[in-house]
């Protein structure tokens, strides 16, 4: 499983001390969005604005539509392209949910982009609990702790939830081959104390390993927790389609990925839509659509550039998909 990087962040004065990211691939991604075209761009994870702002001043006609979950992140992004005025609407809510949070109906965007890292904000940030460094709560909520959070916390999770369901969180998406015996080693501890604090988890899998763990194991669990909370990759799943078919003729969806179960989600999918027949093989005769939806833009995965990775090394494990829908 691939490592998932972070977004980079950098602190820059504006009014307050307002946290902006430095947008990754923006070059790669401007040249697949084509945003001299004009129209309406729908960034479903617009962050602090990066990939916004370099949008909106890549052509005076664009408009971007932008969604975040995490509160703290739409009020940087509301700083950031506050100048660009009514060309910029910003919502709240998960991309799975944007053809209703922003209205959008069939061929009405002219591009789509995801950039699904999580950004080093959330996780130099302890009090959101996304970080395994000492004393930090079991959170992880993407929303943060205010209205419309998600359900239950990393905590509830490992409190909560079977050891059979704990097993195939750490298996699944933390490839954790002790899976059964760290999640039964969960089960255990918290029959006496509930689990709390990232001090807790390290302390599991301390005894589930017979050591302390590595930064990269302690990485792929809190990781693993992490997707769980916030059910990243059934978002996902339920958005590529949705937004597929809010793009106009010739539009163009973009999405980079961290993380290798969201990367091969992403280049399934676009496999998928490239094909003009997607019968099973025993058929013979085609019954399905019988053309092509739309056409890769990358045949592989594009990679951030030796000079993007001396600049911002967390960038290291973007890849980078592009596709675009039928004239």
């Amino acid at each position: 499983m691939g490592r998932r990087a972070e977004r980079g962040w950098s602190q820059r004065p504006s009014g307050g001390n307002a946290a902006f990211h430095t947008p990754v691939m923006v070059a790669e991604v401007m040249e697949l969005l084509r945003p001299e075209r004009g129209g309406l761009y729908v960034d479903g994870t617009v962050g602090a604005g990066g990939h916004a702002a370099a949008l909106l001043a890549r052509c005076e006609i664009a408009r971007v539509a932008g969604l975040d979950r995490d509160p703290e992140a739409l009020e940087a992004a509301r700083v950031r392209l506050g100048g660009f005025g009514g060309r910029v609407r910003l919502r709240q809510a998960d991309y799975a949910n944007a053809v209703e949070a922003l209205g959008l109906e069939a061929g009405s965007v002219a591009g789509v982009l995801l950039d699904l890292g999580l950004s080093s904000r959330q996780v130099d940030d302890a009090a959101r609990g996304f970080t395994f460094r000492r004393g930090a709560p079991l959170d992880m909520r993407m929303t943060g702790s205010g209205e419309g959070s998600a359900e239950r916390t990393a905590a509830d999770l490992l409190n909560e939830a079977s050891a059979e369901e704990l097993a195939r969180v750490f298996r699944e998406y933390g490839e954790e081959r002790r899976s059964r015996a760290l999640a039964a080693e969960v089960v255990r501890r918290r029959r006496t104390a509930r689990f709390a604090t990232s001090d807790d988890l390290v302390a599991a899998l301390s005894a589930t390993y017979g050591r302390g763990p590595t930064v990269r194991e302690k990485a792929r669990i809190f990781q693993a927790l992490r997707i769980a909370v916030n059910r990243e990759l059934e978002s996902l799943a339920a958005a590529l389609p949705r937004l597929r078919d809010v793009l106009e003729p010739g539009g163009v969806m973009v999405v980079i990925a961290y993380h290798s179960l969201e990367d091969r989600m992403v280049k399934e999918a676009f496999r998928e839509w490239s094909k003009a027949c997607v019968c099973p093989p025993e058929f013979p005769v085609c019954r399905c659509r019988g053309r092509p939806l739309g056409e890769l833009l990358t045949r592989g995965a594009l990679r951030p550039a030796a000079t993007e990775l001396a600049s911002n090394p967390r960038s290291r494990s973007a890849r980078l998909r592009a596709w675009r829908r039928a004239a």
